[in-house]
């Protein structure tokens, strides 16, 4: 008899867990295939920290966090399996990290009644949380890093960029496409020539792609790309000579993971980010406290301090607040779906909460309302120092051009509530 993927899913999912948990949420995560490279330590840096708080604290409000991991392979099939196979344990919000589950799950999670949490990545109009109930994805989305990118070439540039040549080289999926409408949007604005240059997956083949930036020679090149992609294009501009300080990765393709494979030809590559680097943060002697030296580290245990793994700690801290507040709007500690969705849309950490954490100035302040499912939107530039073996951060938090974004998130929500006869809610 042929055994079934949601079967075996269940079964592995089963043995691996205790047999009642308090608060349950699942990690829909990816440690094999061409997307292991992000998907490795994200996954990792989420589990470990909600281990710190079952060690150190007794987990969230008294009750303990069970992190069910599901092995997705980034592939949108497969997560929609590990959704259905894992959200019957209790889950309260799930984080896929992947913006092709991402979108086969909004309407899942709709009708079910559990949050969808999609920090950076996922459908950018869900922000809109007048259409979008169950959907969060502060502090920060897409088109956020794609405006975020252009303002900071502006910065470089007098603030004039018109009659600059700027590229876009991207993973040939509904993630690598997110920005193409704003960048569209933006060269109108400010005057820039855009080329679009998709990549299909996984990436590893992309010599036609550079031998077309090398003849066309964009001023800039902006990049999109996720796993062995990654490697592989920053590896390609070093072997065109193309000036590594003019190219620019969103936030999912600016890893150690990506960069050192090429070694001094990747020095100056230059990477956005929503979140602090490096370990100079005191989160981290908690974790080597209670976790780390303790024996409980996830996976290999040698991603702490990672860039990705950093971020997907990042994510387990704002669902933790968010059940924690979900905790105080409720009145009891042992919440339900519909009362954390209710902590996520009602969720404020603030720079002296983020002190309070070990985490100053690691991410920017945000409140979330009935309408504001999106966060402020900022986003810092790291950049590789090959030399130091590390990635710099080399300016402040940059603000995105709300004036663009606004009219495009509310034209994409308003076309999503028609297809989907979805009322506007928060009048």
């Amino acid at each position: 008899m042929k055994t079934t993927f949601t079967a075996l899913v269940a079964a592995a999912i089963t043995a691996a867990a205790p047999a009642m948990a308090d608060l349950v949420v699942p990690n829909l995560s990816y440690r094999t295939g061409p997307f292991a490279a992000g998907g490795i330590p994200y996954a990792d840096g989420f589990n470990d920290y909600f281990t710190l708080l079952n060690e150190r604290d007794g987990g969230i409000g008294g009750e303990k966090i069970q992190v069910p991991e599901c092995e997705t392979a980034y592939n949108t099939e497969k997560g929609v399996e590990c959704y259905e196979s894992t959200k019957g344990m209790g889950a309260l919000v799930y984080n896929p990290l992947s913006t092709g589950i991402t979108y086969q799950l909004i309407p899942k999670v709709t009708a079910d009644g559990i949050t969808l949490y999609t920090p950076g990545y996922g459908r950018t109009s869900a922000a809109n949380g007048k259409i979008f109930e169950w959907v969060f994805n502060y502090p920060a989305n897409y088109w956020d890093g794609a405006s975020v990118a252009i303002k900071y070439l502006l910065s470089q540039n007098g603030d004039d960029l018109k009659g600059k040549k700027i590229a876009l080289l991207y993973h040939n999926s509904a993630y690598g496409k997110e920005p193409i409408r704003t960048l569209e949007e933006l060269s109108k604005k400010h005057g820039f020539t855009l080329s679009t240059l998709p990549i299909d997956s996984p990436g590893q083949e992309q010599k036609s792609q550079w031998l077309q930036v090398r003849r066309e020679k964009p001023d800039y090149v902006l990049f999109w790309g996720w796993g062995v992609m990654n490697q592989v294009a920053i590896q390609e501009a070093a072997n065109i000579k193309f000036p590594m300080e003019n190219f620019v990765g969103i936030w999912w393709s600016g890893s150690e993971n990506d960069v050192k494979p090429a070694g001094a030809g990747a020095n100056g590559y230059k990477a956005i980010t929503f979140n602090g680097v490096g370990m100079d943060y005191p989160i981290y002697a908690d974790l080597k406290t209670y976790v780390y030296d303790a024996g409980k580290a996830s996976g290999a245990g040698d991603q702490e301090g990672s860039v990705i793994y950093s971020r997907g700690m990042y994510a387990a801290v704002v669902i933790a607040e968010a059940i924690r507040k979900a905790q105080e709007l409720a009145g009891h500690s042992a919440v339900n779906a519909a009362e954390v969705r209710a902590g996520f849309e009602a969720l404020e950490i603030t720079d002296a909460r983020m002190a309070e954490l070990g985490l100053a100035g690691f991410g920017q302040a945000f409140a979330a309302t009935c309408a504001d499912h999106g966060g402020p939107g900022g986003a810092m530039i790291q950049q590789w120092d090959a030399a130091a073996g590390k990635w710099m951060l080399t300016t402040d938090f940059i603000a995105p051009d709300d004036e663009v974004l606004g009219p495009l998130v509310a034209e994409d929500s308003a076309a999503y509530a028609k297809e989907n006869n979805i009322a506007e809610r928060c009048n």
